[in-house]
């Protein structure tokens, strides 16, 4: 039973609005909306590694 505390405990905070704020779903999906146009990213790594 003492151990079902902190899981109960979890799950009351987590469920509370912790998050922040409702957010209506207009303002989600805008948000979401994919960009058009090119987009490039990503990343280079390079090096060397000797023992001696």
């Amino acid at each position: 039973m003492i151990r079902l505390i902190p899981l109960a405990l979890t799950a009351w905070l987590a469920a509370c609005g912790v998050d922040g704020p409702p957010v209506p779903p207009s303002q989600v999906e805008d948000e979401a909306a994919p960009r058009t146009g090119p987009v490039i990213s990503g990343s280079v790594g390079m090096g060397v590694s000797r023992t001696f």
